[in-house]
């Protein structure tokens, strides 16, 4: 089977995840990731409704790269997640995806971070959750079957999510806000964008509820691979003043099929919606 670039994402987050396999095993590290607790207060997904009017459209001043990096999410600032800044290889030209509906361009370029006409500054950041730690105490040597599969399981309940903020000059962010809305409501029955010559298929983009920031929005992408798989992927946006959030997730669990509850990313929505103000 060709691997699709959401594929790859899961296996990648996937590897990292059976790397600690030891410890979820012998379950003998007290050791936590360092940062203090978020805000849950800031901003929320789930099943619902988002409220469709748009807040007023508002002229800002653009945040500097500076400051938009100032407002980024840093290691330690979600408990229980890794985070760190994306690389060269992370990134995705304005070119370098394609759809094979006009309309729904916006969504796909908020799922890899492109950056709308007026953006000021972009800053991007890969956030990964830790895996759940298994219910034994056994070393290695003794467990068991069943032991085996709480532990894989644990394993693979590992949330990757793909965060970038754009700072926008004017009325820019909220023009820019109010175009991904209505992109995803004319896509809710699917496209197929192409991302670096490889093909991704959509085939349903509904809403959800989010709160945080100036306005807020999110959506359950179900995604199909290869082989006819369907999966879940968290889609959330949230716009502070000139600035645009969004943040593109998939659970490891989910994607290969050991069907974890996949409710979006949470805690990391939050915190980067405190750190907006």
């Amino acid at each position: 089977m060709r691997a699709t670039a959401v594929r790859r994402t899961a296996l990648a987050a996937c590897a990292v995840s059976l790397a600690l396999l030891a410890t979820a095993c012998g379950g003998s590290s007290d050791t936590e990731a360092e940062g203090g607790q978020t805000d849950k207060g800031g901003a929320t997904s789930g099943s619902g409704s988002a409220p469709t009017d748009s807040a007023p459209k508002t002229s800002a001043k653009a945040l500097s790269a500076a400051e938009l990096e100032a407002v980024s999410l840093k290691q330690g600032d979600v408990a229980g997640h890794g985070i760190t800044k994306t690389g060269p290889d992370d990134e995705l030209a304005e070119g370098g995806v394609t759809v094979d509906k006009a309309a729904c361009l916006p969504v796909a370029h908020a799922m890899y971070g492109v950056a709308q006409k007026g953006s000021a500054a972009t800053t991007k950041r890969k956030v990964l959750s830790e895996p759940k730690k298994a219910d034994t105490k056994k070393p290695a040597g003794e467990l068991t079957d069943g032991d085996v599969e709480d532990v894989l399981k644990a394993a693979f309940d590992v949330t990757s999510t793909f965060v970038a903020l754009h700072a926008y000059e004017g009325t820019a962010g909220p023009d820019t806000f109010v175009a991904l809305k209505k992109a995803a409501a004319d896509c809710a029955g699917g496209f197929t964008a192409t991302i670096a010559g490889e093909p991704q298929k959509v085939v349903s983009v509904t809403e959800e509820r989010a709160t945080g920031g100036d306005e807020s929005a999110a959506w359950k992408l179900t995604v199909v691979d290869d082989d006819d798989d369907r999966f879940p992927i968290s889609l959330v946006a949230l716009r502070k003043e000139g600035t645009v959030a969004t943040f593109y997730s998939l659970n490891v669990a989910a994607v290969t099929g050991r069907n974890a509850k996949f409710t979006g990313p949470t805690e990391v929505v939050a915190a980067q919606a405190k750190k907006l103000g």
